[in-house]
């Protein structure tokens, strides 16, 4: 099948991640399609042909975001540690990773559609659910450190989710206005501050 106006040395993955980083710095609405062939060093053609569609090549570029750019926020989780650590670690990552020198600011996923519009509802629609599916994950972390007694069964696990994953949120935001990464990490180490408000000074201290 003839491969007319895809250059002979396509690198699919190459290309992919140059997609994925206009997506990240303008958004799906703000990227266009000349913004994304340029990027890519492909024609329209070849994009349709490599990806599909629009639509297509963004979920792509997310999925690509999250295996690679998300990777050291979210393996906060899957390190040993209390929850408490496991959080201050997640938040701080998200602080360095959305304030990284050479690369767009704030969070593809935070970013990428925050207002959904004829043209991209689909799209706002999966990354609402990739921000949910976030939410549970890091209720999911809680309710392990409940089920190994490291918090009390008491705790709301979801509002301690929520409230963390907000902050988090609002740190994309600000990443994106300007706020520099000490600014950042000041963010993140004020919200651990209220982790004993949050669960209610319940912890249980284990002794050596």
């Amino acid at each position: 099948m003839s491969q007319k106006g895809r250059p002979r040395s396509f690198d699919r993955d190459a290309a992919l991640r140059q997609a994925m980083r206009v997506f990240w710095k303008k958004g799906y609405d703000g990227a266009s399609l000349s913004d994304l062939t340029v990027a890519m060093g492909i024609n329209s053609p070849s994009l349709y042909a490599a990806f599909g569609s629009k639509e297509a090549l963004f979920r792509e570029a997310v999925d690509l975001y999250g295996a690679t750019e998300g990777f050291e926020i979210w393996g906060a989780f899957e390190r040993p540690g209390s929850a408490r650590d496991a959080i201050a670690d997640f938040l701080r990552a998200s602080a360095r990773a959305f304030s990284e020198p050479g690369d767009p600011k704030g969070c593809l996923i935070v970013l990428g559609a925050l207002n959904v519009s004829e043209t991209n509802v689909e799209v706002f629609r999966d990354l609402s659910e990739r921000r949910m599916s976030s939410a549970r994950d890091l209720a999911g972390r809680l309710k392990q450190a409940v089920a190994a007694g490291e918090l009390p069964e008491t705790v709301d696990c979801d509002a301690i989710a929520a409230f963390f994953l907000a902050v988090q949120q609002g740190m994309s935001v600000q990443a994106r206005d300007g706020a520099s990464r000490e600014a950042l990490l000041a963010v993140a180490d004020g919200a651990m501050a209220a982790w004993g408000a949050l669960t209610a000074g319940s912890e249980r201290s284990v002794e050596a």
